[in-house]
C-alpha cells in the first residue's frame, strides 16, 4: 500500500491536530502532509516511513541522555510562545550548513509566517550559553501531545548534543503539562539521517495498514 496526501489549513484547533498527530500526519507551517515512503538521498534509496511517538507515562531516560542534561545544566532554557526575530534567523543559517543533501533554504520551509497564531500557536525551546542563543525547537502543543516541527543549534557547540538536548527539554515540558505522547515525526525503516529517534524509551511506532500504534 502506497500512502502520500497532504493538505494546507489556515487554522487547526488543538482538539484537531490530536486526530491528525494520532493519523501520522505532520505539518510544517500552513502544509499538512503524511506519506509512508520516503527517499533517503544519502543512500539513494526508498525506505518504508516509520512515524514514532513518545508514551510520556512510562519515559524514562537511558544513562546517556542523563549525561547530556548533565553536561549542558550550566545553559539557560526557555520556554514560552514563539517569538522570532534576527538572531533565530542567523542560527537557522548556521545550522543547515550541517546539510549536504536537501538544504533547507528558509525557516519558513517549517515555520509558518505568522507562528505565533496560526495555523495554531507555535511553541518554542531556546537554549542559551549566558547571553548567547545557541538552540531553538519548535513545537505543536495540541490537547493531548507535543509535536516536534523543527530543531537547530550553533554548529560551534556540536560536542554538546544540542539536537538531543532540545528533544529531551520537550519531553520535560510535555510532562510537566501531563501530555500524554510526544510525536517525534519520521523515522526510516533503513538507516538514517533520522535513527536517533529510534532510541528513546517507551517508543510507539504507526502501522500504516492496521491504523494502531504498537510499540516499537
Amino acid at each position: 500500500m502506497y500512502l502520500s496526501e497532504d493538505d494546507t489549513l489556515a487554522n487547526i484547533s488543538p482538539e484537531d491536530l490530536d486526530l491528525r498527530l494520532a493519523k501520522a500526519w505532520r505539518r510544517f507551517g500552513h502544509y499538512f502532509f503524511r506519506y509512508n515512503t520516503g527517499f533517503i538521498p544519502q543512500k539513494n534509496t526508498y525506505s518504508p516511513v516509520i512515524p514514532l511517538r513518545i508514551r510520556l507515562a512510562d519515559f524514562e531516560f537511558s544513562k546517556s541522555q542523563r549525561k547530556i542534561l548533565k553536561k549542558n545544566a550550566h545553559f539557560i532554557v526557555r520556554k514560552g510562545l514563539i517569538s522570532l526575530n534576527q538572531e533565530k534567523y542567523f542560527l537557522f543559517y548556521l545550522h543547515r550548513e550541517r546539510f549536504t543533501d536537501n538544504q533547507p533554504n528558509s525557516l519558513h520551509n517549517f515555520i509558518a509566517p505568522k507562528p505565533d497564531t496560526s495555523p495554531i500557536p507555535t511553541y518554542e525551546i531556546e537554549v542559551y550559553d549566558e547571553k548567547k542563543l545557541i538552540a531553538t525547537s519548535f513545537v505543536d502543543i495540541s490537547t493531548n501531545a507535543f509535536s516536534s516541527i523543527y530543531a537547530m543549534f550553533d554548529t560551534n557547540y556540536s560536542a554538546y548534543s544540542l539536537g538531543i538536548y532540545t528533544l529531551l527539554q520537550e519531553i520535560i515540558w510535555a510532562k510537566e503539562l501531563n501530555k500524554k505522547y510526544l510525536y517525534l515525526g519520521y523515522a526510516y525503516q533503513e538507516s538514517s539521517f533520522y535513527d536517533y529517534k529510534k532510541k528513546f524509551s517507551s517508543l510507539e511506532k504507526y502501522i500504516w495498514e492496521q491504523d494502531i500504534w504498537v510499540n516499537y
